[in-house]
């Protein structure tokens, strides 16, 4: 998940409808991962095809693409690269809780425990290769471009918002932020009612912009002191230190000054907390893109979505015409602009 900085950060609310017009660089990897994780059946399995495929991105990504599609948001997707090495212990580490969460979803199923199996099945979620190939192809046919980055999906969305290029990024991570991303919205891909696991009500979920320049107004850091900060305590490239949350950590920046004075004055080490602070300050992006935005092809999305994995027809034609009422409103509006 990376460093959270809920804590110490006043978001500011938004509908969906308030980002009308505006382009947004999505995380891809973050928010499919959203959609492994939430579109499941009643005991906590995905949505699988015919043929026992797993199709819960791709369910989830014609569903809330093609709504904020039609709710006049352009939207783009970016694929993250090559992990750095120092992120290989956080992977691992989230391996190895998949892994327990399967062991402990089986024993849920075995109690009879649905509500307990589909929490622990959510957490058992992948992006494999076949589930990036298969939304890749999608995003294809829906008309939505994407960007593979040569790393961090984070860093590359941070990078298209700081040139300019979309409005903000995407990302239910603050690390987007870290990155050097001047906007930052959440639950773009997830607003709207939503249970809360293991308990019997419901919260709406909207989406929330963050504003890095007032982020930094407010807490009195530099971008560099906020990275500091986040290596304090932790990210998923370096383990923090023990007892030290984003408030602590946030007194002692305050009163001793950046990560190097802290670490000596309290007598602390992070292993490589210099390359750490390097890669979100000098984070490896690249400029080879191209934002463009087409009509959907109906016909291609048909058969990637109903004959190559049993979606229904109907379902599928309601999303594109959703996306093809809103061109045609749009379009009506520009001619009686210019009329």
């Amino acid at each position: 998940m990376g460093f959270d900085l809920s804590a110490l950060v006043v978001t500011e609310k938004r509908s969906i409808e308030d980002l009308a017009g505006k382009t947004v660089a999505i995380d891809a990897y973050n928010t499919i991962y959203q959609f492994l994780s939430s579109v499941r059946m009643p005991d906590g399995s995905p949505l699988k095809d015919a043929r026992d495929r797993v199709v819960s991105h791709l369910s989830g990504i014609l569903q809330r693409t093609t709504g904020l599609m039609a709710s006049g948001i352009r939207v783009a997707y970016v694929f993250d690269g090559v992990p750095h090495p120092l992120k290989m212990e956080t992977i691992m580490a989230r391996k190895e809780r998949k892994r327990q969460a399967e062991a402990d979803y089986r024993e849920a199923l075995a109690e009879g425990d649905l509500e307990r199996a589909r929490t622990k099945a959510m957490q058992t979620s992948k992006v494999t290769d076949d589930v990036v190939l298969g939304s890749r192809q999608l995003l294809e046919a829906l008309g939505v471009p994407y960007v593979n980055a040569p790393s961090e999906g984070e860093a590359q969305a941070g990078h298209m918002c700081a040139r300019g290029d979309v409005w903000a990024a995407g990302s239910q991570d603050f690390d987007t932020l870290l990155f050097g991303s001047p906007r930052l919205v959440r639950n773009i891909t997830i607003s709207g009612r939503r249970k809360v696991p293991r308990q019997q009500r419901y919260v709406e979920v909207v989406p929330e912009v963050i504003e890095l320049g007032r982020v930094l107004g407010e807490l009195g850091l530099t971008r560099e002191r906020l990275v500091d900060l986040a290596v304090l305590v932790g990210t998923d490239f370096n383990e923090g230190i023990k007892g030290i949350g984003p408030k602590k950590a946030l007194k002692y920046m305050t009163e001793l000054g950046g990560l190097d004075a802290i670490l000596a004055g309290k007598g602390l080490e992070i292993p490589h907390h210099d390359e750490v602070r390097r890669l979100f300050l000098e984070p490896e992006v690249t400029d080879d893109y191209r934002l463009e935005w087409r009509t959907p092809d109906r016909d291609r999305v048909v058969e990637l979505l109903v004959e190559e994995h049993d979606f229904s027809l109907s379902r599928v034609e309601s999303s594109l015409e959703k996306v093809a009422s809103y061109r045609e409103a749009a379009s009506q509006r520009s001619l009686e602009d210019f009329i």
